[in-house]
């Protein structure tokens, strides 16, 4: 745990370093799933995203939602809402321009075990009001967990985003991290995602902690 949280605080301070040279940005991520009883659970999460280690806010994203189990911790049918406010730099501009987005999602999300492997879909189906416009996104997520021993894992993911409307391709996601679990109800990743919008693409660090109560 000591050389896990050591490793956290290194990635930080050397993204925080070389902030005004580089491309990446980092991601503070909460993640929370609370039983209600054998059917039902409530989703909710936060996600504070900068351009840099800290402190040049990109994005904050707060979403939440009721879910229900068709067969027990492995298939979920889910409904929510996700708030977004975007702070985003204009061409050659140090100023910002907030846009603020909500956003009504249904899922399902599926798991199996394949050998050692925990393997994960989720198909996600987004209507966003951004501002004055209205557009609708599927989004279809793959990830791998691969355990090291009791304590550690690899995660694994991609997750590529679809528009419905002439431009169908928005942005994809490829996930590389490790994972430590802490008990039975947190664990707490560390990992590097790429994200491809076509012809740009932008890197970040993303620091995840997970809780299932």
């Amino acid at each position: 745990m000591r050389l896990f949280l050591l490793a956290i605080l290194i990635t930080v301070l050397s993204t925080n370093a070389h902030s005004q040279e580089s491309e990446i940005g980092n991601w503070m991520i909460y993640i929370g799933s609370k039983k209600i009883d054998s059917k039902w659970n409530w989703h909710h999460e936060v996600q504070y995203r900068n351009y840099n280690a800290i402190g040049d806010l990109e994005q904050l994203l707060l979403r939440t939602g009721i879910g229900y189990n068709l067969s027990e911790n492995n298939n979920n049918l889910l409904a929510g809402y996700g708030f977004i406010r975007s702070e985003n730099y204009m061409d050659g501009q140090e100023e910002k321009v907030i846009v603020n987005e909500h956003r009504i999602y249904e899922q399902f999300v599926t798991k199996q075990k394949f050998k050692f492997m925990s393997v994960q879909h989720r198909y996600r189906f987004e209507q966003r009001i951004v501002e004055e416009d209205f557009k609708m996104r599927f989004r279809y997520f793959l990830s791998l967990g691969i355990p090291l021993n009791d304590d550690f894992y690899v995660s694994l993911y991609n997750e590529i985003f679809l528009n419905v409307s002439e431009s169908p391709f928005d942005r994809n996601r490829v996930y590389g991290g490790l994972g430590y679990r802490l008990n039975d109800v947190m664990r707490f990743e560390l990992g590097y995602m790429n994200q491809l919008f076509g012809a740009s693409s932008r890197d970040q660090v993303n620091i995840i902690a997970f809780a299932n109560f």
